[in-house]
């Protein structure tokens, strides 16, 4: 099956493939996900309140992988959407260990706001940048657009990875 095209028709604005030589890693990523992001512990898709794996463990872990789908979106619903969709597709097709990093949009608030269980875990995914990767420096290393916002009007990327073995 042509990933790259089935993500397109489900509304994907960009999907390109890449090898795992094509992530980039950087330790730094946690600064901005515990200093800088309003939903650090609040998902039940972020890694450092849920996993006992360190950075490293998560590089070595998706290094493994031998190929893979970037799927690039404008809302964070469609991301999550398209990606965990691909997975679907790929584990059917026999690639049992695929898997997708897409900043959970399944709900609009978080069912661990309220000390609930995840409403969708088979679903919900951990964000592409949450186990060290560096969307901003891979994205661009594969040619795709996005920029820091310097405005709430400004267009969003929303960027999710599918690994495939």
């Amino acid at each position: 099956m042509d990933y790259i095209q089935a993500a397109l028709s489900m509304g994907a604005e960009n999907a390109v493939a890449f090898v795992p030589d094509d992530l980039v890693f950087d330790r730094r990523v946690i600064l901005k996900c515990v200093f800088g992001c309003a939903d650090f512990g609040k998902m039940h898709t972020c890694p450092y309140q849920k996993s006992p794996l360190s950075l490293d463990e998560y590089e070595k872990i998706f290094r493994r992988y031998n190929r893979g789908i970037i799927i690039g979106c404008s809302n964070k619903h469609d991301s999550q959407r398209i990606s965990y969709e691909t997975e679907r597709s790929c584990f059917l097709d026999g690639f049992y260990f695929a898997f997708s990093l897409s900043d959970c949009g399944l709900c609009t608030d978080c069912a661990k706001a309220t000390n609930a269980d995840c409403r969708f875990p088979v679903k919900a995914r951990p964000a592409f940048h949450s186990v060290g990767i560096d969307v901003f420096s891979t994205v661009r290393k594969l040619g795709l657009p996005l920029s820091v916002l310097k405005d709430e009007n400004d267009a969003q990327h929303w960027y999710s990875a599918v690994f495939i073995e």
